[in-house]
């Protein structure tokens, strides 16, 4: 029979914010993150996808005006600068420009001034009109004795995203979205149980509009333990944010029952 190793305590303190994104307005929306942080202490902050410049673009061409570099300008002078201010990660969703190419992507921005990049691998519906298909893969970094994997929004959708970043190694899973159904709210106490992840899902709320077609948002951000149990919820129109001590370390036991580990009980050789 296998035995159970307690994981070694760590604590690391994480969390969302969840708001109502204006769209092309980036001061206020910085406002708005400003000031639901107010002094709050966090190792690991998740902000939502596109939280600068809203999601509902008119054009490829308009996405492009709202776009910044991976590392540049004042979107990354603004997250580095709270980083800095709060001694915590942050990851968030920005639209990146590299070249001719447009990505929907996150950033994680550390407060030594390290930062790393993940390009939204699973384009939804319109955004393949104004993005193109990411191109980093699945990756993990390390802070504070965590190891953390990002992906955003309908990457969530497909369960190889997440098992993928298990895979390699991550114990929490940053997830910043623009939702706009809640099957996902529903998912993702699964995703975190058949991982044996930590997930925090950053969701925004409101509506953008372009003429008379409208995309709502479905709030109800939310972070889930390693057991699929629901650590920290937000409503559904209201900006909020949520704060929770977890111990990383809980995600590296991997045993679901005395005799079942999720990792060892693998048939990679029935799968495909």
């Amino acid at each position: 029979m296998l035995v159970s190793i307690l994981p070694e305590k760590i604590i690391v303190r994480i969390g969302f914010v969840q708001y109502n994104v204006a769209f092309g307005d980036q001061r206020r929306n910085q406002e708005e993150i400003v000031s639901l942080l107010g002094d709050e202490r966090f190792d690991l902050l998740v902000v939502p996808e596109l939280c600068l410049s809203g999601y509902y673009m008119p054009s490829r061409e308009h996405a492009c005006k709202l776009a910044t570099s991976f590392g540049e300008g004042e979107t990354f002078d603004f997250f580095h600068s709270l980083a800095d201010k709060h001694q915590g990660a942050i990851v968030f969703g920005f639209p990146e420009q590299a070249g001719n190419k447009l990505y929907n992507s996150a950033a994680a921005v550390l407060p030594d001034g390290s930062q790393y990049l993940y390009r939204k691998a699973h384009l939804f519906n319109l955004e393949k009109s104004w993005f193109d298909p990411g191109d980093t893969g699945f990756a993990v970094f390390a802070f504070r004795g965590a190891r953390i994997g990002m992906m955003i929004c309908f990457d969530w959708f497909f369960p190889e995203a997440a098992r993928t970043l298990m895979l390699k190694g991550a114990d929490i899973i940053c997830h910043p979205a623009n939702l706009v159904f809640d099957y996902c709210q529903q998912a993702m106490p699964t995703r975190a149980l058949e991982n044996a992840v930590f997930t925090i899902t950053s969701n925004r709320t409101g509506a953008d509009r372009v003429g008379n077609e409208i995309i709502s948002f479905t709030g109800r951000s939310r972070i889930c333990d390693t057991r699929g149990t629901i650590l920290a919820a937000a409503g559904i129109d209201t900006d909020e944010l949520h704060v929770v001590d977890i111990n990383p370390n809980l995600a590296r036991n991997k045993l679901f029952t005395p005799n079942n580990d999720i990792l060892a009980d693998r048939r990679e050789d029935l799968y495909f």
